[in-house]
């Protein structure tokens, strides 16, 4: 097991490498410029410098591969992304403050999606064809419809028209009052959760409805086992590595989704930091956001693998 998570975090390193690349040239190709838009804002450190020392100050006057190497090297060795061009706060400060915030709505909203598409889908398939499952599947058609950003923009505007109530958008840390922070935390996390749910609950139907035509569940159904346990522990546990792969393929879209939340709510994560970063062509801050993001999304995937052997045990990893 231990050499087969080191040859899979091996594996990391050129996907890493190449993402890496791609995120760092990109940011530097969207139309505009940092320098630019500093000398815009009429800022007197930048009134005072000309065009070519702003660049050279900056650290933008070496060539672009130049530049990824130097990132790349200060990373590997110092665990420094760097400091923002326009705060010259270091980044890593910036995201060791800002990455729990993201997670812990991740967090929530995969909670929240679990809990929603994993029993429903189980009832739907085993109520096939009832009024039950016909109302389950309308609900995940319904939830894959509707873009979450949208309803997390209704769930902001409206209750403030019709009862003049409205989120908290005052930030507390889970650290200083946990009641609060999850108070405020809940509903983008049900929002995110419940949109991601559709997937995975019809994901879940379909395994089931598979395993339960089994002759191994025909069986158990003969051997007079009861309907808790023929599902949850004969059929359930086969049919959750399909589902458990799809988690694991959607964890790109829950940071994506828990990001667009943050800008909704006015919730501190990273994907407030990351729209102002992008808006002011903050290069160390957008590339360091994406480069944890991406380490994030291939280490839930990673987890995903090795829960294979978990569920069951024909999965060995030798």
């Amino acid at each position: 097991m231990n050499a087969y998570i080191a040859r899979r975090l091996l594996a990391l390193l050129p996907t890493m490498f190449f993402a890496s690349l791609i995120v760092f040239a990109s940011i530097r190709l969207i139309p505009g410029n940092v320098i630019d838009l500093m000398l815009s804002q009429n800022d007197v450190g930048a009134d005072q410098l000309s065009r070519d020392q702003l660049v050279v100050a900056l650290g933008l006057d070496k060539p672009m591969l130049t530049q990824y190497f130097d990132w790349a090297s200060a990373i590997l060795l110092n665990a420094d992304f760097g400091n923002s061009l326009w705060q010259g706060t270091p980044v890593r400060d910036l995201l060791f403050e800002r990455l729990p915030v993201t997670f812990e709505l991740g967090f929530l909203a995969l909670i929240v999606g679990l809990l929603v598409a994993i029993p429903i889908g189980v009832y739907s398939a085993i109520r096939q064809d009832t009024a039950g499952d016909y109302v389950t599947r309308s609900f995940s058609i319904l939830m894959l419809a509707v873009p979450s950003f949208w309803l997390g923009t209704m769930a902001m505007v409206l209750p403030s028209i019709w009862w003049g109530w409205a989120p908290d958008v005052s930030y507390t840390p889970f650290s200083v009052d946990p009641v609060r922070n999850l108070k405020q935390m809940i509903l983008p996390a049900i929002i995110l959760g419940t949109s991601l749910s559709a997937v995975t609950m019809r994901m879940t139907r379909t395994m089931m409805l598979e395993v339960l035509r089994q002759d191994y569940i025909r069986t158990a159904w003969a051997k007079g086992l009861g309907e808790p346990l023929v599902v949850v522990r004969h059929a359930l546990r086969n049919a959750l590595i399909p589902v458990v792969t799809l988690i694991g393929l959607q964890a790109p879209l829950l940071i994506g989704g828990a990001i667009i939340m943050e800008q909704i709510f006015v919730i501190p994560g990273m994907g407030l930091l990351l729209l102002d970063a992008v808006n002011q062509r903050d290069y160390p801050i957008v590339t360091g956001v994406f480069l944890v993001v991406g380490i994030a999304v291939m280490l839930i995937n990673l987890v995903v693998d090795l829960s294979y052997g978990l569920l069951d045990p024909k999965v060995r990893t030798n």
